[in-house]
């Protein structure tokens, strides 16, 4: 029988306002964007809240709609729009899906309407290409890279990592705090991330939650050797988190191995697409991230005159 009604209809959550955590965050030497004095130098409002913080705010929606095959294959792909600071709200949505569809379209908004990121959420295999995907597809080459000049495509990390996220455990440089720290203030808590309360999970322990999957996943990667040029300053573009064999475990050990799949440039960035691969001790793999990292090229000090004897070269 037929539906009544075509009209698309979409879950949404409430209003949530995420926290700053990244405030005290270093890479390469020198603070981030998240830090308030660093952001306002570079002509932004204040230290944006970091992307995959707006994940958790899809995870209730995404669960209410797949249940357990959620946690265990599901992908959130997202394509960052607007930064969002500390003290803004953000909601997020999730259209429904219609005859059995196992993706669906995405996004968050601030209070007042605007758009923080759009993007894909599915479970298991899927022909249709997710938001990330569908952006690699459409790249163009670069015309000249100056600070990601000396990365290339196919380029693999130097090492297979060894990561693992304990409770208490503080996850170094790139994110200066624990998985107890984050959970006192994550916009969408539950039982299934706490020490007492992950024996109450369908796995019969604590799962990883996806927010902090971009955080187990970038704690190594300082080893990966990906040398670029700098200091320079980045943020997130986009971002994929795939779970092939999940969920992750809190205190299980993991072995991460990285890949370079695209390198791309706009009027104001350079970006590089890296696929992190989180594998089980037996080699099993257990969840992907593609994550988007934009360089800023007005950050580099060199840019222009390094830029210039390239072309040149």
């Amino acid at each position: 029988m037929s539906r009544a009604f075509e009209t698309p209809l979409s879950l949404c959550g409430p209003l949530r306002s995420p926290r700053q955590m990244l405030a005290a965050q270093e890479y390469g030497g020198h603070e981030s964007i998240h830090d308030d004095a660093m952001a306002e130098k570079l002509g932004f409002q204040a230290g944006p809240i970091e992307g995959p913080t707006h994940f958790s705010q899809f995870v209730p929606l995404l669960a209410e709609i797949w249940g357990q095959e959620w946690f265990e294959s599901g992908c959130l792909s997202a394509h960052y729009r607007n930064m969002v600071t500390e003290g803004e709200q953000v909601r997020a949505f999730v259209d429904l899906p219609h005859d059995g569809a196992t993706q669906v379209r995405i996004r968050a908004e601030k209070a007042d309407g605007t758009e923080v990121l759009i993007g894909t959420a599915s479970i298991g295999a899927t022909n249709e290409p997710s938001e990330i995907e569908s952006r690699i597809d459409r790249l163009r080459p670069p015309e000249q890279l100056v600070i990601l000049s000396d990365l290339q495509v196919g380029q693999k990390g130097a090492a297979r990592e060894a990561v693992c996220m304990d409770f208490d455990q503080h996850m170094g440089n790139l994110y200066p705090f624990s998985l107890n720290q984050k959970l006192e203030v994550i916009t969408e808590n539950s039982p299934w991330y706490s020490k007492g309360g992950g024996e109450s999970s369908p796995w019969g322990r604590a799962i990883v939650p996806l927010e902090m999957v971009s955080v187990l996943a970038q704690y190594t990667s300082h080893q990966a050797g990906f040398e670029t040029r700098g200091p320079a300053i980045g943020l997130f573009a986009g971002q994929q988190i795939r779970m092939v064999n999940g969920p992750l475990f809190v205190g299980e050990p993991y072995v991460v191995e990285r890949e370079i799949i695209a390198l791309s440039e706009s009027r104001k960035t350079e970006s590089n697409w890296i696929k992190t691969s989180i594998k089980k001790d037996d080699g099993t793999l257990a969840a992907e991230m593609i994550l988007n990292s934009a360089t800023l090229k007005h950050s580099y000090e060199r840019y222009e005159e390094e830029r210039a004897e390239l072309l040149a070269g």
